[in-house]
């Protein structure tokens, strides 16, 4: 159920649109101008009639279950028709089948069709976001964010407001539909809460958000983003970060973040400042960076400012996040420990110049999207060697600890690197060369920084089920930079997907061509 305390809160200044853990979703195209530029897009919403971008906001609370039933009204030729979804940061604990990677946790699902991902949010809160899984579908806009409240919130007494309206998600924006924008293309807008403005582009309404003075905000920062990350800060105003990507975490006052696509933080703003406009600003590390005309911007405005852009101006970060400073709440975690870890792998990153392909280990990953790994699984392929890709498919046993070892270095940095199915201790930084087994920071997507950097993670063998790990610049993952863990195979083997499930593949191998 969604959480009552949610809920009251945003009665008074309901803005935008939400839905709860049990709902239809529909995938559609439509003609969408976020940024005063029209085009074609890939869309969610509760109804087909008011899809949009982003998609609506999913809220839940702590141990809900969910029934998703994503139905696919898709048409247009010129973007992907089937579609799977993704749920960002949810474990998946027995439902593997609905994690909703193609070629990895199921078959896409095709036009005219539906699926309904049912899953529990066990022993999870926080924020998290939901996107397409198919090649660079999400790319085209079907992206959202996704609220599941505690409430036995640890950080309760540190806010006053926590409602829809202090979701903050930020992405990158495309003129030209994903098939046909190039292996790798620069976005052309930053959309703030689905608006933004483009270089030579004309002045639309940016974003608001509505702040009282005196009240201290529990703000909800995703990135929808398929490329870029952004630094992000507030004209005027500190942020106090106590959640990274879903996992409590100690107080951390900063003046910005640097966030990655698919990354996730809450932090709690004081509205102290005089009553007035203020400028939020994301700036992207490709693209066109900078503020001028508003680009990249969105408003941050008090009860009683007048409707205007803002005229503050930003001063110099001197506070940044510095993800080795961050602390999770509960430190007992795979990393609490120097001791041997069970599995150590190192995972050699690089992009072949020949084949215009991201290597891991010298092997660049295919998903088998007509016979997805678990599927293979399921149907007796348990040892190592069967699964396939073979090369991209690495085995581990249950009830153990595994250290991943992951140089940077390869073109296209810094990687965003996302592991389904679990969260994991930040063991070293990215811009560290220390090792922390105290109280690393933990989290589901992690930077691999620059070249020289080692960035090494821990986490235990729990939750049986083949986990994607990829970088989350999605035309990278297209381009193979993925590995897929094997996790427990013998218990993968019982999983009993729904009769829905088994129907996918058929029918997408009946739907193929996916472009006539």
């Amino acid at each position: 159920m969604i959480s009552p305390v949610f809920v009251a809160l945003s009665l008074p200044i309901l803005t935008n649109a939400y839905i709860g853990p049990v709902s239809d979703l529909f995938i559609v195209n439509k003609n969408v101008a976020p940024d005063g530029f029209t085009r074609a897009a890939v869309l969610a919403g509760e109804t087909a009639t008011n899809a949009d971008v982003p998609g609506p906001l999913i809220v839940a609370q702590k141990n809900d279950n969910f029934e998703l039933n994503v139905i696919n009204q898709l048409s247009d030729t010129t973007m992907l028709r089937s579609t799977s979804i993704h749920w960002h940061g949810f474990f998946q604990a027995g439902t593997s089948w609905a994690d909703g990677p193609a070629g990895v946790n199921q078959c896409p699902i095709i036009p005219g069709e539906a699926f309904e991902y049912r899953f529990q949010a066990l022993d999870q809160a926080g924020t998290f976001w939901y996107h397409s899984h198919h090649s660079t579908q999400y790319c085209d806009g079907l992206r959202g964010a996704m609220v599941v409240t505690d409430p036995n919130d640890p950080h309760a007494s540190l806010y006053d407001i926590d409602n829809e309206d202090t979701v903050i998600t930020l992405a990158d924006w495309y003129h030209v539909v994903a098939p046909s924008a190039g292996a790798i293309p620069t976005p052309d807008t930053t959309l703030i809460n689905g608006r933004g403005r483009y270089v030579g582009g004309p002045t639309v309404p940016l974003s608001v958000i509505n702040v009282e003075a005196n009240k201290r905000y529990r703000f909800r920062l995703v990135s929808l983003a398929c490329d870029p990350n952004y630094v992000f800060s507030i004209d005027g105003h500190t942020m106090n970060v106590i959640e990274v990507d879903s996992v409590n975490h100690e107080p951390y006052e900063v003046d910005s973040i640097r966030i990655f696509a698919g990354q996730r933080y809450s932090f709690v703003l004081t509205a102290n400042q005089p009553v007035d406009n203020y400028w939020i600003r994301a700036n992207p590390n490709i693209g066109s960076t900078g503020f001028t005309n508003g680009i990249n911007s969105a408003i941050l405005r008090y009860q009683g400012a007048p409707v205007a852009d803002p005229t503050s101006t930003q001063t110099p970060n001197s506070n940044p996040l510095v993800e080795s400073s961050l602390a999770p709440h509960s430190s007992a975690g795979p990393g609490a420990g120097s001791g041997t870890p069970d599995v150590a792998i190192n995972l050699a990153m690089a992009f072949d110049v020949s084949t215009f392909r991201f290597t891991v280990n010298g092997a660049s990953f295919h998903p088998p999207n007509s016979e997805p790994i678990l599927l293979q699984i399921i149907s007796g392929a348990v040892n190592p060697g069967d699964v396939l890709p073979a090369d991209s498919v690495y085995h581990l046993p249950p009830d153990s600890l595994v250290e991943l070892s992951m140089p940077a270095g390869a073109a296209g940095g810094p990687h965003p690197i996302h592991l389904h199915g679990h969260a994991f201790d930040v063991v070293r930084s990215a811009g560290s060369s220390t090792y922390n087994y105290i109280d690393p920071p933990r989290r589901d997507v992690v930077s691999l920084g620059s070249a020289g950097d080692n960035v090494t993670i821990r986490f235990r063998t729990d939750n049986p089920g083949p986990w994607i790990m990829h970088c989350h610049i999605d035309w990278h993952l297209e381009l193979g930079l993925s590995v897929v863990f094997a996790e427990d195979t013998a218990t993968i083997n019982t999983e009993d997907p729904p009769t829905e499930w088994d129907n996918l593949c058929p029918s997408y191998i009946d739907f193929l061509p996916e472009f006539p």
